[in-house]
């Protein structure tokens, strides 16, 4: 099975999500998005197989993420500030042959396996 693993090395959840996956047995491609970046088809992608939309991918705790989702901004506007700023998209995502979650709860992560 090929899993993906959307991972912050300084987030506890994700952190927590990426040793579950290791303590089942599975080897995950590991994607420190904060490094890499976002790309447009990656981001549309995600939140078409987490059914939440590109607003729900959105950091909820996140100021910047937060003044979005109150403006009510359009998917392009998320977008782009998602290319732009990284850190506002919501982690771990874990994304595999059966589907795709935020891997938050942690244990969310075992939907997917």
């Amino acid at each position: 099975m090929n899993v993906v693993i959307f991972h912050n090395p300084k987030c506890g959840t994700s952190r927590n999500a990426l040793a579950l996956l290791r303590e089942l047995g599975v080897e995950p491609t590991v994607v420190e998005y904060l490094r890499t970046g976002w790309d447009r088809a990656t981001l549309e992608r995600l939140a078409a197989k987490t059914g939440v939309g590109l607003a729900g991918l959105l950091r909820k705790k996140e100021a910047d993420a937060k003044a979005f989702l109150d403006a009510g901004a359009d998917d392009e506007t998320i977008l782009a500030a998602a290319i732009a700023q990284p850190i506002l998209i919501e982690r771990p995502i874990v994304e595999t042959d059966k589907g795709t979650v935020i891997g938050r709860p942690v244990e969310r992560v075992l939907e997917v396996l």
